[in-house]
């Protein structure tokens, strides 16, 4: 149910999603449906809830129990952030909440408390772990979150919105989009006089 739910969702948004349409898709009956969800709120959140936020829990998990180098850490976040997240299907999530959060503002703060928020936590702690080791200088950390994470987010709804109908031609490949990004952070996190490479492939 909730990965037909997911998939409604994301192909119609949510104000156009019936829970008729999911319980079809899903090959149950909309009375079935109700046994486990109230409603199509409740749906919504646990779709969110199943599916996007253990991509942030574990990325937080491993990330308290790596030795790694926090540049690496940077690395890998974006990384895992865009194969777990922006490329997939979830990312037409965050386009459903940009596009529809006037009407349904409940589920915008949702949103930003199950996901947004916790990401941008985890951002940050890795950021100020390179810090308190001396790897990155001091910086406006909550600034540098959210003007790191924009790039991001914006070339993942771009792509499950806008590059579909028109493409240019001139998309930039992801993978140079992420290493040009990375390499634009660790440009604004490194010491004074110093060059800090991006870690290797």
């Amino acid at each position: 149910m909730l990965d037909a739910a997911l998939n409604l969702f994301v192909e119609k948004g949510y104000a156009a999603t019936r829970l008729d349409d999911v319980a079809a898709r899903a090959g149950v009956s909309k009375g079935t449906l109700y046994l486990y969800y109230a409603g199509k709120e409740e749906l919504f959140k646990a779709v969110v809830r199943l599916n996007i936020v253990p991509l942030i829990e574990a990325f937080e998990r491993d990330a308290a129990l790596s030795t790694a180098g926090s540049a690496e850490l940077l690395r890998e976040f974006f990384r895992r952030w865009w194969i777990s997240f922006g490329a997939t299907r979830l990312a037409g999530i965050a386009k459903l909440v940009v596009g529809e959060a006037g009407n349904f503002p409940e589920l915008a703060r949702f949103f930003q408390q199950e996901v947004v928020l916790p990401n941008a936590a985890l951002l940050r702690s890795i950021i100020e772990r390179g810090v308190r080791q001396r790897e990155f200088r001091a910086i406006d950390v909550d600034a540098c979150v959210q003007l790191w994470m924009a790039p991001m987010v914006m070339r993942a709804i771009w792509e499950h919105s806008i590059l579909p109908c028109c493409p240019s031609g001139t998309e930039i490949p992801v993978d140079r989009f992420l290493a040009a990004h990375l390499d634009f952070v660790l440009g604004a996190l490194a010491h004074a006089g110093t060059c800090m490479p991006a870690p290797a492939s």
